[in-house]
């Protein structure tokens, strides 16, 4: 396959590719924004807003999954900095531990969906379980969107696709890092508060 012509130069000074990363971006933010206001409006003003005891909520697998991305987000920035490098091993490493910190949070939350099931919270069991599992499902399908991506960049930039413009790369970091970021919200609001 045959590198990708360097960037070109735009007014802004952002590439094209960035440029929509971030419009796109702008509008999860929102999707997210409008949810998890939501979520908070209606748990600190509702008397009927009931909110499990923090044993039934498996904080430590929280935590676990909080980790893991958190880890996946360093590896992330790993593979960027040896495609600037250009080294490809190392580049191919880093993105392999990327897409496993993406897998290891899907093993963790499907075995803590499990767990949340047998503890009677449900989507249906009252407002908490709704606002619960339409949130962290919906970052489940961007984690899941985010380790797509990146068996894609994976596969083009182990063919030297990105050479001389790494900017695919960087998009799916900023992607990677906003799936992170969302999960770092969620994690107090749900887990701990």
């Amino acid at each position: 396959m045959t590198p990708l012509p360097e960037a070109a130069p735009t007014r802004t000074g952002i590439s094209h590719a960035k440029l929509g990363t971030w419009a796109f971006l702008a509008s999860e933010i929102m999707l997210f924004g409008g949810l998890i206001s939501a979520y908070v409006i209606l748990r600190s003003g509702s008397s009927h807003f009931y909110v499990p005891p923090r044993a039934m909520m498996g904080v430590p697998l929280a935590t676990l999954n909080t980790f893991i991305l958190i880890s996946s987000s360093v590896t992330m920035v790993l593979a960027l900095v040896a495609m600037h490098e250009d080294n490809l091993a190392k580049f191919k490493r880093f993105m392999l531990c990327t897409i496993g910190g993406g897998f290891g949070f899907l093993i963790v939350k499907s075995y803590e969906y499990q767990h949340k099931w047998h503890e009677g919270i449900t989507i249906s069991s009252n407002l908490f379980g709704s606002f619960y599992y339409t949130l962290t499902g919906l970052h489940v399908i961007h984690v899941i969107g985010g380790i797509v991506l990146m068996f894609v960049v994976l596969s083009q930039g182990s063919r030297g696709m990105y050479a001389k413009n790494s900017d695919r790369v960087e998009c799916a970091g900023l992607y990677w890092h906003f799936v992170d970021l969302v999960w770092v919200i969620l994690f107090p609001i749900l887990y701990l508060l």
